[in-house]
């Protein structure tokens, strides 16, 4: 027997502390052999037909235009009615993140599974494959039949997990089996700094995963860490446990909330950290080669601007002889400037602070144009030369993680430089294992790390670590 599956999602995190707005532009929308062709590292026996609808994902970013979203998921809806009416569907892969936050609607991914699911009625089963730094609210977790989350952060299963994903819906259809679930909300809510799976307490908390789905009645056992820098009461860790033994399901949800409650006090940032002040004094400092700095306040991959320039102007200020390159800013009005020029043109700029002025105004300086190229996702990119700093100037948001982005750029090896600022916040596997060394700079954005100091006014409370007074949390399904 073949099942029709369908395919598609919108993928993004949005922080509400910007006032960026991911707007069409900012997605990459694939439909049909395109689609398939982004999920063609997925093994799709015969024994599924899938359909391809549509999917739109962007780096991540500030909440999402509301007219660009109804647009996206029109069309969303509408491939699949129209797919409906063709033959009845066994399966919905939705593909989201978890943190997309839209304007005007306090809880993207639920009102969205709520869609699709007033359209396919109650015997199809929607799957959810999502961002362990997502969110699980009551509405996604009612609607959605199945849901599993990434296991690794950095993030290296993104395939393994709508791997998981799928072959449980498979399973549930072959078996004709009973689906039980349980969530835990738990009032924990901490940034990916502290919460990487590669060192404890993380790494425990997620290995206990494999133990508890070695038992035969349990499908997917998954954790949620939450998104912190969204003002949103659905932003808080959560742990959601599917199987075929309702009491099993429950016992082991609860355990898995206790056992996280447990560790509470024992994440701390997964690096060495230090203000920015002290962090560029460090970097300047050091005898290692290359020194990466995390400009962790302004990180896109957590939704930050991308345009602040304070570490930059730090920098400027020291005047120092090593050489040092920022990847990157983000700045379309500065790069148009310097695509009107030619390499070894002296140029004038106001770089960066046009996003969140209150972070601080742009950056007046003049440099000489070292390089042009194109990236995918940035766009039409520059490298501007101030003495012996080197910054690539970016027409779009764009996060650089990985060496090829950066030979994309024109650095063919990190240790053409002495310092090395990125805007992220812990180091990505690339650049994690070129870096001598690295510090954190606990640096002011859209996205800082400094939670206790945001102006939350939605979040569910009392949630740890905000809340300074000591309380047992009501862990209940």
């Amino acid at each position: 027997m073949s099942y029709r599956i369908c395919f598609g999602g919108i993928h993004i995190e949005s922080t509400t502390f910007t006032s960026y707005v991911s707007s069409k532009s900012d997605f990459r929308i694939k439909q049909g052999e395109e689609l398939m062709e982004y999920y063609s590292p997925l093994l799709i026996d015969a024994s599924v037909t899938p359909i391809p609808l549509i999917m739109a994902r962007a780096i991540p970013g500030g909440e999402v235009s509301r007219e660009f979203f109804d647009e996206w998921m029109n069309t969303y809806l509408s491939m699949l009615e129209k797919e409906i009416k063709q033959e009845p569907i066994d399966g919905i892969l939705l593909d989201i993140h978890g943190a997309m936050s839209v304007v005007g609607l306090e809880d993207a991914e639920g009102y969205l599974a709520s869609k699709i699911r007033e359209l396919v009625g109650k015997k199809v089963i929607i799957t959810a494959t999502m961002d362990l730094h997502g969110n699980v609210s009551d509405k996604l977790f009612t609607v959605c039949d199945l849901l599993t989350c990434y296991r690794t952060a950095p993030h290296i299963d993104v395939v393994e997990t709508k791997q998981r994903a799928l072959d449980t819906m498979i399973k549930v259809l072959d078996e004709e089996l009973n689906i039980y679930k349980a969530k835990v909300d738990v009032p924990i809510l901490l940034p990916g700094e502290k919460t990487s799976t590669e060192a404890e307490p993380g790494k425990s908390l997620y290995n206990s995963l494999e133990v508890i789905c070695e038992n035969n009645s349990i499908f997917d056992a998954s954790i949620w860490m939450g998104f912190p820098w969204a003002d949103q009461a659905r932003c808080h860790s959560a742990i959601v446990v599917t199987g075929t033994d309702r009491d099993v399901v429950n016992e082991e949800a609860l355990e898995l909330a206790k056992y996280y409650w447990s560790l509470r006090e024992k994440f701390t940032f997964v690096g060495p950290v230090a203000p920015m002040n002290e962090a560029v004094t460090e970097a300047i400092n050091s005898k290692l080669k290359p020194f990466f700095i995390s400009d962790t306040g302004d990180n896109p991959g957590a939704g930050g601007a991308n345009d602040i320039n304070i570490l930059l102007n730090e920098f400027l200020n020291r005047k120092i002889s090593k050489k040092v390159l920022f990847s990157s800013i983000y700045d379309k009005e500065s790069t148009d400037e310097l695509y009107k020029h030619n390499i070894g043109d002296i140029v004038e700029i106001q770089l960066g602070g046009k996003v969140d002025p209150v972070y601080g105004e742009p950056l007046k300086l003049t440099g000489t144009v070292k390089r042009f190229f194109a990236n995918e996702i940035a766009g039409n990119s520059a490298v501007i030369s101030i003495d012996n700093i080197d910054v690539i100037v970016t027409e779009k948001r764009f996060q650089y993680g990985t060496l090829k982005a950066y030979n994309n750029a024109g650095v063919m090896s990190f240790d053409e430089y002495d310092i090395i600022v990125v805007k992220m916040g812990y180091l990505e596997p690339d650049l994690s294992e070129a870096a001598e060394g690295w510090v954190m700079a606990l640096t002011n954005g859209a996205v800082s790390q400094d939670l206790a100091n945001i102006d939350y006014k939605k979040l569910s409370c009392p949630i740890y670590p905000l809340d300074k007074f000591k309380f047992e949390p009501k862990l209940t399904k």
